[in-house]
């Protein structure tokens, strides 16, 4: 009934929560919210709210990149967050946000990783993202990406003597170099709406995420939805999410 209710409006150029079509609920950053983590941010979007912590640990390199380290990025959908989500491995979902979430932060280059090497071909620290979805009211993919690139700002490297890691005692902050921002565009026939509400997603005939960093470079892309997206759409949409990317970047603590 909702749904219906969302499209009726969105064709008369309105939303249920009365917002336009280019602008976001009101977002809320908080940082080290876990004192079990290198960093941490949780990120509240309207009703939807994402936790990320970064961990970071020592392991080998990969053999085509033997002096950089390595970033892995998880996503945890819990039954807490929504009926819709059930308990056990991650699903079909949970993937495709991870792998676009760290699309967007590994393409972007955010990370120096060759700062992160600490012994050529034999030992580099390894990056983990993990993403805790808390609430799931819509546009989960963009509440995961800035809670993760927020906690990488403001994550610290941990002290190691004798190869044993000393958690707790840092010696430098990550390298982080840009602020890759993801802003995904919703396509409703002919309307384009951001940050679209859970009921405003289940009615969307394809989305498009785009990925933007500091330099307004488009970085990555994750067309998602069953309908296709023409060229003059796709660069309505390109502007659209650069556009936004800027003033979501501010908000990165």
């Amino acid at each position: 009934m909702r749904e219906r209710y969302a499209y009726e409006l969105i064709q008369k150029g309105m939303r249920i929560d009365e917002r336009k079509f280019d602008e976001f609920r009101k977002i809320k950053i908080r940082t080290d919210v876990s004192n079990k983590a290198e960093g941490s941010a949780h990120v509240t979007l309207g009703e939807t709210q994402v936790i990320a912590g970064v961990k970071l640990k020592t392991g080998e390199p990969y053999p085509d990149t033997p002096n950089e380290g390595t970033l892995i990025v998880n996503a945890e959908f819990t039954p807490l967050a929504s009926p819709d989500f059930e308990s056990g491995p991650p699903g079909e979902d949970a993937v495709e946000l991870a792998r676009v979430v760290d699309r967007g932060l590994r393409e972007s280059h955010c990370l120096d990783l060759e700062k992160l090497c600490i012994t050529p071909k034999e030992k580099v620290w390894t990056v983990f993202v993990d993403l805790h979805m808390i609430n799931h009211q819509g546009n989960l993919l963009d509440a995961s990406a800035l809670a993760a690139i927020t906690a990488l700002h403001n994550s610290q490297v941990p002290k190691i003597e004798e190869d044993t890691i000393i958690r707790g005692e840092y010696v430098s902050k990550l390298p982080v170099v840009f602020t890759p921002v993801n802003v995904t565009v919703g396509k409703i026939e002919d309307k384009f709406i951001l940050d679209p509400l859970i009921e405003e997603e289940n009615i969307l005939d394809s989305k498009l995420s785009v990925s933007v960093r500091d330099d307004d470079k488009i970085c990555a892309l994750q067309k998602m939805g069953e309908q296709g997206i023409n060229f003059d759409d796709l660069e309505k949409m390109f502007d659209m999410a650069i556009k936004k990317s800027k003033e979501l970047r501010k908000l990165v603590k």
